[in-house]
């Protein structure tokens, strides 16, 4: 599964809590100017992608994510990790540490 960094919005909010489509939108109004519109397509496009689900509370569906943050994060490294290092942890973390990214004490903790 791959999410685009406007599906990551959305869903790091479902993450902490199941949402409507309003809710959503209030919640994302203010860093992205969304409409409710432009949250039903991107919404749309993860249902196809079983990202999120919904259910049914009277006439309004309300959403929630269909896999975990720890998922999501690992499918991220991984295609970050392949594709610009090649596969290779120590290749990012010595890249990383070059360029003064990652301190000493991360280098460690790692």
């Amino acid at each position: 599964m791959q999410l685009t960094s406007s599906e990551w919005k959305i869903i790091s909010l479902l993450w902490e809590k199941p949402q409507t489509v309003m809710q959503l939108t209030k919640a994302l109004q203010d860093e992205t100017h969304w409409t409710k519109y432009t949250v039903i397509v991107l919404l749309k496009r993860m249902l196809e992608k079983n990202t999120v689900h919904y259910e049914m509370n009277g006439r309004t569906k309300v959403f929630y994510p269909s896999i975990s943050r720890t998922e999501a994060e690992l499918d991220e490294a991984e295609k970050t990790l392949s594709k610009a290092f090649k596969g290779s942890l120590p290749l990012m973390v010595s890249s990383l540490a070059n360029n003064n990214k990652i301190s000493d004490s991360e280098i460690d903790e790692i």
